[in-house]
């Protein structure tokens, strides 16, 4: 890998997400030696590749690079590498680009689609969960409907017009959402020889409420959004399988599609060497202590989505989310400066700072802590969270820009096919 020895502690960090460039900027000017490893050589901004997949973002405005994140700091290095294994004993990393010793180690590896062992669903779905499956999905909404103006067949037709998104959180309700203005307001100047009335955007939901994780009166409200925007809710209908053609359920309810986005739920994207079972938890998640430290290895941790820290306020681990990320990140920096100081470590505490998601165009639902609101205004408060918590002034003043000339334009500029998904659209034919 060609990292100096160096007489300062060597700390590696996998994962270059939320959880570990909080963690990074934490260490960039301490007195250690600091190696992130990533499979990629940015960061993904998550919460808004829905609006890659729906055209309304490039993907460049989300993505930051990593080594431009801690760009001078001394003792940092990044090395584009995927970890195959990790062997505690030793205190090593097996990667797709050598070995690497470590003093401390911190997983910060994630998060990955959960299909719940339904390999069919695994082969046919379309999951969103990072860029090159957001520029997928675009590429396969948009040839979908290429494809259809080109049949006679009116099932054909129907098949490729008919979106399924499985999952009703906030992927599942912010994707519904802008799929839905996409159909009222995009499709019919496109493709004006195409009766895209017909489309139709179904929502999927297993439990009998969306966004089970906020509030009741969010929950209601995002649904009431969605009906209005003409999307069809199924509540307590739970998916079976998808062959690629037709979506099926325990309920006897299916649906013929050539989409099914599947936003039904993620687990912890787990490393060989620490998957014996007292170590996995909940969600395929590492089990922590209140120090994020993973059992049985004080000097391994374990931060963001990968860890399942369990206590009486949280019994199956905090949220999946960004913001646990983010604190965890920088209290096992502060833990690790004081491990090395011979101090004694600080527990974690969270700080719930709410939950939001977007339904469209001036919808959205906000639970903060103290208040809980809906519409233009939660709308505005979303849209200015997100620009916050972008990385990079350039992608803050992109993302801004699109927004804004989207909302004046009504219009997505970025329904470009450019890398175009193969699929067979044979299996659609009568």
């Amino acid at each position: 890998m060609n990292i100096p020895r160096s007489s300062h502690p060597r700390i590696v960090i996998i994962g270059g997400g939320f959880g570990g460039i909080s963690l990074a900027k934490k260490l960039g000017k301490r007195e250690v030696q600091v190696v992130l490893l990533d499979k990629n050589n940015y960061h993904t901004f998550q919460p808004l590749l829905y609006q890659v997949s729906t055209g309304g973002l490039e993907p460049d405005s989300i993505a930051y690079p990593l080594r431009k994140v801690l760009i001078g700091y001394d003792n940092f290095f990044f090395r584009l590498a995927e970890v195959t294994e990790i062997l505690p004993e030793k205190k090593t990393l097996h990667t797709t680009i050598g070995e690497l010793t470590y003093d401390y180690l911190v997983i910060a590896t994630g998060s990955k689609t959960n299909f719940f062992g339904n390999t069919e669903l695994q082969e046919h779905a379309m999951a969103m969960k990072s860029i090159p499956q957001s520029l997928n999905l675009r590429s396969l909404i948009l040839e979908n409907f290429e494809q259809a103006l080109l049949t006679d067949d009116y099932h054909e037709r129907e098949a490729l017009m008919n979106f399924v998104i499985v999952g009703g959180g906030p992927t599942g309700v912010e994707l519904a959402g802008a799929l839905a203005e996409i159909k009222k307001g995009i499709l019919p100047k496109d493709y004006p020889d195409l009766d895209t009335r017909r489309a139709q955007i179904n929502l999927v939901q297993g439990g009998d409420r969306l966004l089970d994780a906020m509030s009741e009166q969010a929950s209601k409200k995002a649904a009431d959004f969605l009906e209005k925007l003409g999307v069809q809710v199924w509540k307590n209908v739970r998916v079976t399988g998808y062959d690629g053609k037709t979506v099926t359920t325990q309920n006897d309810l299916s649906f013929n599609t050539a989409t099914l986005v599947w936003a039904a739920g993620v687990m912890g994207a787990t490393i060989k060497g620490l998957e014996a079972k007292k170590l996995i938890a909940a969600g395929n998640r590492l089990n922590v202590n209140e120090f994020n430290q993973v059992d049985g290895h004080p000097e391994i941790f374990a931060i963001g989505d990968i860890a399942c820290m369990q206590n009486r306020e949280y019994p199956m681990g905090h949220p999946m989310m960004a913001q646990p990320a983010i604190q965890q990140g920088r209290n096992v920096g502060e833990n690790l400066i004081r491990l090395l100081a011979n101090k004694p470590l600080k527990p974690f505490i969270y700080r719930d700072k709410g939950s939001m998601a977007t339904v469209g165009r001036n919808k959205a639902v906000c639970d903060l802590k103290q208040i809980r609101f809906q519409g233009v205004f939660a709308w505005f408060v979303w849209m200015f969270v997100h620009l916050f918590f972008l990385i990079g002034f350039r992608n803050r003043v992109v993302v801004f820009v699109n927004w804004v000339y989207n909302y004046i334009r009504f219009d997505r500029e970025a329904r470009l096919i450019i890398r175009p998904y193969k699929r067979d659209y044979d299996q659609f034919k009568n």
